[in-house]
């Protein structure tokens, strides 16, 4: 037990070392603290992972304070993934990591959520109504973890910019392939001068 609690002091700890990392971007206290409940949420041993039940493991009454954080208040994610990705290369950077490609699917109802439409999907196995991402992971002897990210948009999408525009999806947005997002994410690593000897991915990548 004494183990175990010292464990979750460390981890406790630790995410809120990661949490400094990026709380300026936020400037206003409630969706800092909020961001702070949303990654312990992510890292507690709940069954399902949702508004609900995150907000149910930080104490909220309801899930609004979550979804304020994830879809109102303004805050730039790609900011908030470069403090993340300067984190991971001073805890985890090793001149021999290998950086990962692989996309997967995440489930949908609807037609209105940024680029779903029914496509394979890895992670059912079959085709499905879904949204796809394409990721980039870091992996060394010390651990591993996700760096960036891209969300495919097939033409049907970027064809339609009134979808586009009622998604949040900018008139500068373009169609790119599932290869051409995972080459812009090595290239971002290697102008962001992460250390790295090899980058491997599956056959639908690694035949470019």
């Amino acid at each position: 037990m004494g183990g175990d609690l010292a464990d979750v002091r460390l981890w406790a700890g630790e995410l809120e070392a990661v949490h400094g990392r990026f709380v300026h971007r936020f400037s206003r206290s409630e969706p800092r603290e909020s961001a702070l409940a949303y990654m312990r949420g992510l890292i507690a041993p709940l069954q399902r992972k949702n508004g609900w039940t995150l907000a149910e493991e930080a104490g909220h009454a309801g899930p609004d304070r979550i979804h304020r954080m994830l879809n109102r208040i303004e805050w730039d994610a790609d900011e908030v993934l470069d403090d993340v990705r300067r984190y991971v290369v001073d805890n985890l950077g090793d001149p021999g990591a290998v950086l990962v490609v692989d996309d997967t699917g995440f489930l949908k109802k609807g037609t209105r959520s940024a680029g779903v439409q029914r496509q394979y999907s890895g992670t059912a196995g079959r085709t499905e109504n879904c949204q796809v991402g394409v990721f980039l992971a870091y992996a060394t002897d010390r651990g591993r973890t996700l760096i960036d990210r891209r969300l495919y948009l097939p033409i049907s999408w970027t064809d339609d910019r009134k979808r586009c525009r009622r998604a949040g999806i900018g008139d500068d947005v373009a169609f790119e392939t599932k290869v051409a997002m995972a080459r812009a994410m090595v290239r971002r690593a290697i102008a962001d001068k992460v250390p790295f000897r090899w980058v491997t991915a599956d056959a639908a990548y690694g035949f470019s």
